[in-house]
């Protein structure tokens, strides 16, 4: 077989197997691209998403102290992202973050059942009159508040 030859056949074998997908879902190292790849796919949820993260958080929080709280509207966030793809019905914003789980920093502000305390005991069970912008817009487009993060002050 012609080198040059070889050299494409080699090149399209390298490309076919980083495809993602080709060796299956690996939520641990998933993109954004790829969980939506899942999502339309089928081979995802993002009831499961989520709970995987809420998983993986019961496990090693206890060791990192990464997450402050856990919103307790993530799972209901992530059906109703599951049910809109499933119903054809996208969100208003269709975009990459539909049904991706986020978590933000303890500073930025959240209108709903979590904290926002910047780490202080002093602003816990406090109520902001609205969303920060980056929340409102990451809500927007679909994404699911899965909690509040540690700071690192």
């Amino acid at each position: 077989m012609p080198r040059p030859l070889l050299a494409v056949l080699v090149a399209a074998l390298v490309l076919v197997l980083e495809l993602p997908g080709a060796h299956g879902f690996q939520i641990e190292e998933a993109t954004v691209a790829s969980i939506q790849i899942g999502f339309n796919n089928g081979s995802l949820t993002s009831v499961e998403l989520v709970q995987f993260y809420l998983d993986r958080i019961s496990n090693f929080n206890p060791l990192l102290h990464a997450v402050i709280e856990v919103n307790p509207d993530a799972l209901r966030q992530a059906a109703r992202a599951d049910a809109e793809r499933c119903s054809g019905r996208r969100h208003r914003a269709i975009g990459a973050l539909h049904g991706v789980p986020v978590l933000l920093k303890d500073n930025i502000a959240t209108r709903d059942a979590l904290n926002t305390t910047a780490g202080s005991f002093a602003l816990l069970g406090s109520v902001v009159r609205r969303d920060a912008g980056v929340v409102r817009r990451l809500r927007r487009a679909g994404a699911v508040v899965l909690g509040k993060a540690n700071m690192d002050e």
